[in-house]
């Protein structure tokens, strides 16, 4: 090729420029051009809902660069020698003649721009509720800067006192919270049983609890029917059991899909996802095309298989790899996700990596293992915070596929660990003596992820026989006759307790009065306290006296997602 190299990259939010400015690091003479569809470039989209909320209020934070400077054309032209045309629009590709159709969005003009390699950075397009009403004015989605800033001027005109929230996934939740934070009554309506799907039902009910204790209300195992409105404006919503809901501002937020019109037209590969089809090197089908972000399908490093991953983190990733290749051939790649997410829920955090229980039996995973470890992330001394960690491991090797965490404690942290455990096809072996960092004003002598490997392999060796919290109220709801032990004190007992028949027994206790336990060396006994530990001790003692059939309850009171019939205060 003669000349100087021409990439276009079409997209200018997080992939696009990232990608853009690679190609430039590794080409000072190359010519680059982005083509962007909105105002704005290089919105820090993950900040939306805190912009909204009034965490800061400066709308140019969502734009600009770690220094401070906003990242506008003149920024992309004098700083990176990048050409970023805004308010233009891409409409065609023309792989043949190797263009790509332009239309300027302020006065209709189109323009055919050649190009030697394309980047197509499309992003994402919000799903829509197919139902009636769904254009009256009031309802919105939390997707774009336009929409930030309708969001945040509701905000700050104090014009609208409820608000249906609908999806409970990361948008929906951080978006509670911000309108939350600005006086509005909230609803969180969602389809499914639970929020936050990526997590198991038993945690994601502690976040859901959480979410409750701060004044939302949430509706999950139910859809929207109907928008409700007069004069054009929204004055409710309607669900699927009939229950009307009044509010005057609806945030729909079930998700996206992939935006790949103009790839699709173009007669590039897309996968079940949607999702454009890209190799390792971020390349399409056509080999002069590279495409990365919430527009193309990801290869999951667990299952093997193609998902739609639509994260901030990743679609920079993948826009480095796109824009390093455009330029040198195919030396950078991208391996695939393992589908590390978190989101702030209030003063809790939520997150989770790799697979959960659920989706790892769906992806063929059935001779697995559990544990629920609940436990603080420093000294109580140090203002410990609780965490609750759930791991899912391999039974015939240890190997971890996936964790999930939530609590108030430093729940990034731990996933991070978890992250790179993963990543390394790591074991519950190899974490069980993990050489993390310890001081007592950022962990535990043993670290909260080192204590769950410990109790996973407890579980692995036949050392401990775990119940979840979840079987245990679903055998006393069933009249099960069980016999379960709470070795806290009695104290703790009065502050909180859950008041499902349970025996009472301190931990200090316990060798003195065997004879309140039942003769029965094969009878069930279900032991557990705050957050099990004690409960561990107390099953290794009764199974050192004879006792054959006993359980600890994983995560015992502080990991309990159901009503307790006493709680503090």
């Amino acid at each position: 090729m003669q000349g100087k190299k021409k990439i276009i990259v079409i997209g200018g939010s997080a992939a696009g420029p990232k990608a853009a400015a690679r190609a430039r690091r590794m080409d000072e003479n190359a010519e680059i051009t982005i083509i962007q569809k909105a105002p704005d470039l290089s919105m820090a989209s993950c900040g939306y809902p805190y912009y909204v909320g009034g965490v800061f209020d400066d709308r140019n934070m969502l734009l600009c660069t770690p220094t401070g400077v906003v990242r506008d054309p003149k920024f992309y032209l004098n700083a990176k020698g990048i050409v970023a045309r805004t308010e233009t629009e891409a409409v065609k590709i023309d792989r043949k003649t190797k263009t790509v159709t332009v239309k300027n969005l302020k006065n209709g003009d189109c323009e055919d721009i050649s190009y030697d390699k394309l980047i197509i950075t499309a992003g994402a397009m919000p799903r829509k509720i197919p139902v009636p009403g769904s254009d009256l004015k009031g309802i919105t989605t939390l997707q774009s800067m336009k929409d930030a800033d309708y969001l945040r001027k509701i905000r700050d005109d104090k014009t609208i006192t409820r608000a249906v929230v609908i999806g409970g996934g990361l948008i929906g939740i951080e978006t509670c919270e911000a309108l939350q934070l600005a006086g509005i009554e909230i609803t969180i309506v969602e389809m499914l049983p639970q929020l936050l799907t990526f997590l198991d039902w038993e945690l994601a009910k502690l976040v859901e609890n959480h979410v409750k204790s701060k004044g939302a209300n949430v509706i999950t195992a139910n859809g929207v029917a109907e928008f409700l409105g007069e004069n054009g404006r929204l004055t409710g919503v309607k669900l699927q059991n009939g229950t009307e809901l009044p509010c005057e501002l609806a945030v729909v937020a079930i998700g996206v899909n992939p935006n790949t019109a103009i790839a699709g037209d173009a007669g590039l590969k897309l996968g079940e996802t949607g999702g454009l089809i890209v190799n390792e090197f971020m390349q399409t089908s056509d080999p002069d095309i590279y495409a990365a972000g919430d527009c193309v399908e990801s290869l999951n490093m667990i299952t093997g298989r193609n998902v739609h991953a639509p994260y901030g983190d990743l679609a920079n990733l993948q826009g480095r790899v796109a824009g390093e290749n455009a330029i040198n051939g195919n030396s950078a790649k991208f391996n695939g996700t393992i589908q590390t997410g978190i989101c702030k829920v209030f003063d809790f955090a939520a997150g989770s990596t790799g697979l959960s229980e659920k989706s790892a039996r769906a992806a063929g995973y059935n001779d697995i293992e559990t544990v629920i470890n609940a436990s603080p992330d420093k000294p109580g001394f140090m203002t410990g915070l609780l965490l609750v960690t759930k791991i899912v491991a391999e039974k015939k090797n240890g190997k971890i596929l996936g964790v999930q965490c939530v609590g108030p404690g430093d729940v990034s942290k731990q996933l991070a660990i978890w992250a790179m455990a993963i990543r390394g096809n790591l074991t519950v072996e190899d974490m069980i003596n993990a050489d993390l960092p310890y001081a007592p004003p950022f962990s535990l002598a043993i670290d909260h992820s080192i204590a769950g490997a410990h109790i996973m392999q407890n579980k692995l060796k036949g050392r401990m026989k775990g119940i979840s919290c979840s079987d245990v109220k679903k055998r006393v709801d069933a009249g099960e006759k069980l016999f379960i032990l709470d070795t806290r004190g009695p104290d703790e007992y009065e502050q909180m307790r859950l008041g499902i028949g349970e025996h009472l027994i301190p931990i200090g206790a316990l060798r003195n009065r065997l004879n309140e336990i039942p003769d029965d060396k094969n009878a069930e006994i279900i032991c557990f306290c705050k957050i099990s530990l004690r409960g561990y001790e107390a099953a290794r003692v009764l199974e050192g006296r004879g006792w054959k059939n006993v359980k600890v309850m994983e995560g015992g009171v502080m990991a309990w997602p159901f009503t307790r019939e006493k709680k503090y205060g």
